[in-house]
């Protein structure tokens, strides 16, 4: 009697055990089929602006589930407040989709608030992907127009803090792939050559308004392209 209640009592463990796993499995989060993509939006913008980019994306495969917008404070400083906002979501949609790391899309001063988390906030690690779209990586002189009001644009302004901290040392550290557009018709940032940084790959959309660039068809496919290379 004693021999024959051995395999009973493991077959009653393992019946007790086998929920536990099985919700313990349905807790974690899937796996996302591609990289998830992060848009960021520049100043005084919001992430309605990335609808026709996020159309293109989806029409290419993509699912709701694997594209995220992020909206932020644009009047709050880059290296104090925003970096640090973007890295706890970066961690949110990790956490959410199960993937190791994240492509990052941004336009205008977005760039700069995810420049700076990839480089001083631990970002390449979790960033494969980092885009920018017409962003003021190296400054530019429009910004002194709102510099005395907006934090935002004394960022954005040519040897500001940001500027500085961005530009020392390696434009882009560790094993990001980096790319930026730029158009020579941009009335935003000045001069146009603000916007490539060494190490990246560095494109010229054409002749483009600032805001334009956010839904040409060109450079949605170079987007694309560059972040399934």
């Amino acid at each position: 009697m004693r021999r024959s209640s051995v395999p009973l009592t493991i077959a009653a463990l393992a019946a007790l055990l086998l929920p536990l796993t099985t919700a313990r499995a349905a807790d974690r989060a899937p796996v996302a089929a591609r990289t998830p993509v992060i848009f960021v939006h520049g100043y005084n913008a919001d992430p309605g602006v990335w609808g026709s980019l996020r159309d293109d994306f989806k029409a290419s495969g993509y699912t709701d589930a694997e594209l995220f917008s992020w909206g932020y404070d644009t009047g709050k400083s880059v290296n104090e407040v925003l970096s640090g906002r973007f890295a706890a979501y970066v961690e949110q949609v990790r956490a959410r989709t199960g993937a190791a790391k994240v492509d990052v899309v941004a336009h205008s001063f977005g760039s700069l608030v995810t420049r700076w988390y990839v480089k001083h906030g631990g970002g390449t690690a979790t960033v494969a992907h980092w885009a920018s779209l017409a962003g003021p990586n190296h400054g530019t002189a429009t910004a002194w127009a709102c510099a005395a009001w907006s934090q935002a644009c004394r960022d954005m302004t040519p040897g500001s803090y940001v500027q500085d901290g961005l530009a020392e040392g390696d434009e882009t550290p560790g094993g990001v792939a980096y790319a930026t557009w730029w158009s020579n018709c941009d009335e935003v940032i000045n001069p146009d050559n603000s916007v490539p940084i060494a190490g990246a790959a560095n494109y010229a959309a054409g002749c483009l308004k600032h805001n334009d660039l956010l839904g040409d068809d060109g450079v949605s496919q170079g987007v694309r392209d560059f972040l399934g290379g």
